[in-house]
């Protein structure tokens, strides 16, 4: 499943945007028949001012698309753990992070 180009809600007075807004990670993959993970797929993404949201995609009938903003302790779990695809490598998504050595 690929998330749409402009999908769009207010939340709290503020615009989250696909269309603004540049993709982090993913759990869409193809598998050799599709993209869907259990008819569902979930989307990491940022703003251009640094607010991070995720846009939860189905397939189901009776389930709705839904987006909803997260903090970014919560988007470097998805990131770190959840979300296998990256599109944008983890300094890039998360500056001023400090990763440190095993």
């Amino acid at each position: 499943m690929r998330p749409p180009e402009d999908f769009t809600r207010i939340i709290d007075r503020k615009r989250y945007s696909t269309a603004t807004a540049t993709l982090i990670a993913s759990d869409a993959y193809w598998d050799g028949h599709n993209f869907e993970r259990q008819m569902r797929n979930t989307f990491l993404y940022k703003t251009p001012r640094g607010a991070f949201f995720v846009l939860n995609l189905t397939r189901w009938e009776g389930e709705r698309d839904s987006l909803q903003p997260i903090s970014e302790e919560d988007a470097i779990e998805l990131y770190e753990i959840q979300l296998s695809e990256h599109e944008v490598a983890y300094e890039k998504a998360f500056p001023g992070i400090e990763i440190e050595n095993a």
